[in-house]
């Protein structure tokens, strides 16, 4: 039989405190399969935006009468978008009970920040900030064709060609197109209000900034169609709205 000192046993493991980054669904109704309509409909043009993402399920909206949530069937809807269900908040004994018996943990006390994306059954939230020292820039050399889809998740998205209509470039930072922005471009993706986009040649289908966007129905104005121009977020007493303006070059 083997023996273990007491002595090795200490230098086992440590146990310390960790900030963990996750997204809060923030539910406004118990009809989980409007609420998988809509999180399909959201997601549709950015598959794999949530990947492998601990969720915080906030039920705190839903009156006493609504402890009937389906949510075994809830966290199967999460799973189908690989989002990986982790804890319940403002749960009321009966659904925190079910809650427990499904593994989730009560996270009560978990503090929501500013929505990531919105639906009208559904809300997302954004996870805490990232850590202080961020990722470098990820760079993308070649030009982006329809269909292709570059995420840079806790950094700036640097883009040295073409981003052709129908392609999507989404950071959780800033997004520098050095050619022109032809598809969709998405910064400040968790809520960044900070971030910018830059582009040689602005002829966008879409851009946003920690979710607030604008599209190609609403056309820009010749001191920015097709030049050097840059998208940031302005807020003001009737919200926040994009700003967009030439470079000077």
């Amino acid at each position: 039989m083997a023996i273990v000192s007491e002595t090795s046993l200490s230098h086992c493991y440590e146990i310390k405190s960790a900030d963990l980054p996750a997204v809060v669904l923030m539910l406004k109704t118990n009809d989980v399969p409007s609420v998988a309509i809509a999180l399909a409909q959201q997601l549709a043009d950015s598959p794999g935006f949530f990947d492998q993402e601990p969720v915080i399920i906030d039920v705190s909206a839903l009156s006493y009468e609504d402890v009937s949530l389906d949510l075994p069937g809830l966290l199967d809807v999460l799973r189908q978008h690989a989002m990986v269900p982790l804890a319940v908040k403002g749960a009321q004994e009966a659904l925190l009970a079910t809650a427990l018996a499904l593994g989730l943990v009560n996270a009560s006390d978990a503090r929501i920040r500013r929505p990531v994306l919105a639906a009208e059954a559904v809300d997302v939230v954004a996870p805490p900030p990232p850590p202080t020292a961020p990722l470098g820039a990820m760079v993308i050399d070649k030009p982006l064709r329809s269909g292709q889809q570059v995420y840079a998740k806790g950094r700036d998205l640097v883009v040295m060609a073409v981003v052709n209509p129908g392609a999507e470039v989404i950071a959780d930072g800033s997004i520098h197109i050095y050619g022109a922005l032809r598809g969709k471009a998405i910064a400040g993706a968790r809520g960044n209000v900070n971030a910018r986009i830059f582009a040689q040649s602005m002829e966008p289908e879409l851009v946003s900034i920690a979710g607030v966007y604008r599209t190609s129905e609403n056309a820009l104005s010749k001191n920015v169609l097709g030049m050097p121009a840059q998208v940031c977020l302005q807020s003001g007493a009737e919200g926040d709205k994009l700003l967009i303006t030439p470079l000077q070059t």
